[in-house]
């Protein structure tokens, strides 16, 4: 009896630095990965929320950054590190329910433990000022006029702006052309010469131009409540079926301790709440939306369900 106390009593002891671990963390810089360049609407949502997210949790929160191939060079920059909560991947929602040659035998939901949703935002559908259009009914019709003589810009092939154009082409019954870029500022560029003619992108990377009078906001890819983007209407209206949303998610390595996992989905959800974050990103139509993590990886298999079905319909190739 004597022995089975010591044994008990060495178990808990051995227990206790793992426990004292998690009540402490974080107790260093948590890095924060963000699989797009520098300068860009992901890049400028995850600086401003990964700076108020090292102010709930005591800690700087270091974004890297880290762009190209589908997200996954980042994904390996988490997936190479250990599975303690310091290192985080901040992908877009693209990166995680496109299927790429890849990543097609993966399940990015058993290499990563999902923490909390951090924006959820449609895209709004926008043309060159050149073209004689002000709706997505007159943009339809001036496309079946002008059959294969009308395209669509992306910045690559298997974005979701990408998969948007040819949701768009699929349910307006449409033959219009895709002209991949290998970035968005580029295709916004030759958007507002009219060298692009169309394009479905967020409303961050659109609004200056829009504003300038260059390019045209048509309608939204799905119902928001931003002040700005509430006002255009919704392509519903004119092509029913036609909705999609674009977001941001953190995520840690699988093997993340529940408890790490719960107090950042904690902390995430405080940040999301500060007004000023809020009002900031309003008038480019980016919403900031926290969720459990099983909710959040119930969207994933959504959304990758959605996209697939799409992807072998149309019978697009992705690298």
């Amino acid at each position: 009896m004597k022995k089975k106390i010591l044994g008990a009593a060495a178990l808990i002891l051995g227990m206790l630095p793992l426990g004292q671990a998690l009540a402490e963390y974080p107790e260093r810089p948590i890095r924060m990965v963000i699989p797009f360049a520098a300068g860009g609407p992901a890049d400028l949502v995850g600086r401003e929320f990964a700076t108020l997210l090292g102010q709930k949790l005591g800690q700087t929160v270091v974004v890297v950054n880290l762009g190209g191939g589908h997200g996954v060079p980042a994904l390996n920059q988490v997936l190479g590190q250990d599975a303690d909560g310091y290192t985080l991947l901040m992908p877009a929602s693209g990166n995680m329910t496109v299927p790429s040659k890849v990543m097609q035998d993966k399940d990015v939901l058993a290499l990563l433990a999902p923490i909390s949703l951090l924006t959820k935002s449609p895209h709004v559908l926008v043309t060159s000022a050149k073209l004689p259009v002000k709706t997505t009914q007159e943009l339809i019709d001036y496309a079946k006029a002008h059959p294969g003589k009308v395209n669509f810009g992306s910045a690559g092939v298997g974005g979701v702006a990408h998969l948007g154009m040819e949701l768009f082409k699929s349910q307006a019954k449409v033959d219009v052309v895709h002209v991949p870029y290998r970035g968005t500022s580029q295709v916004i560029t030759d958007l507002a010469a009219g060298q692009v003619h169309a394009l479905f992108s967020s409303m961050p990377s659109l609004k200056p131009m829009i504003d300038q009078g260059t390019v045209t906001a048509l309608a939204m890819s799905a119902p928001s409540s931003g002040s700005y983007t509430s006002t255009l209407p919704v392509i519903t209206e004119t092509l029913p079926g036609m909705e999609y949303t674009t977001w941001y998610g953190l995520f840690a390595k699988a093997g993340t301790p529940a408890e790490i996992v719960e107090k950042l989905n904690q902390a995430v959800v405080d940040t999301l709440k500060d007004p000023e974050l809020n009002k900031k990103f309003d008038p480019q139509g980016v919403e900031f939306v926290s969720s459990s993590p099983q909710e959040l990886a119930d969207l994933v298999r959504k959304d990758t369900a959605k996209w697939t079905k799409l992807i072998e319909e149309a019978d697009i190739q992705i690298d």
